[in-house]
């Protein structure tokens, strides 16, 4: 069963090292790992996505991450309703003769290229993992070359303290 996990970690030397450890030791598979600074100095979010067994593992997880030294706050957020996005970086062969199909191609799902050589383009797609995946089906014919994704990256909708679309309207 997969899930997204996100903890706010203190950015330190080897808290990535220890926290993986803790997936290692109950043998579970690590799917994506995204980190990176948050809004505040000196602090990190993490965002994993792993197979666990069941409901009650993924809780212990949870339990043995929130008592870690440099672990803030850690959150399962795959039963909330979330934002979540992933970037991908796809090089296709591409011969220029093919190139206004393959933009015609990668067009609906808002992707673009971001490179082009004589034998091949990089193209550059965000959007949730399914996104990804579909897109990559449609260009598997023309020969991946390579491909590099990010992993997921996820928020809870909203927050706890809803914002009214006055004070929207006056902060743009």
């Amino acid at each position: 069963m997969k899930r997204i996990i996100t903890a706010t970690v203190n950015n330190r030397a080897g808290v990535l090292n220890r926290i993986t450890g803790l997936f290692t030791k109950r043998d579970f598979n690590i799917e994506s790992i995204s980190v990176g600074h948050t809004e505040t100095e000196g602090i990190s979010r993490m965002t994993f996505v792993a197979n666990v067994e069941d409901e009650k593992s993924a809780e212990q997880v949870i339990k043995q991450l929130n008592k870690q030294i440099d672990v803030l706050k850690v959150q399962d957020i795959t039963d909330q309703a979330t934002v979540a996005r992933e970037l991908a970086l796809i090089k296709v062969a591409s011969a220029p003769a093919s190139r206004n199909e393959l933009y015609a191609l990668i067009e609906p799902f808002r992707a673009t290229i971001i490179d082009v050589s004589r034998d091949s383009v990089i193209i550059q797609v965000t959007g949730e993992s399914g996104k990804i995946e579909a897109i990559l089906d449609l260009l598997r014919p023309y020969g991946l070359k390579e491909v590099m994704r990010t992993g997921t990256i996820a928020f809870p909708r909203g927050t706890q303290k809803q914002v009214s679309h006055q004070k929207i309207s006056s902060i743009l």
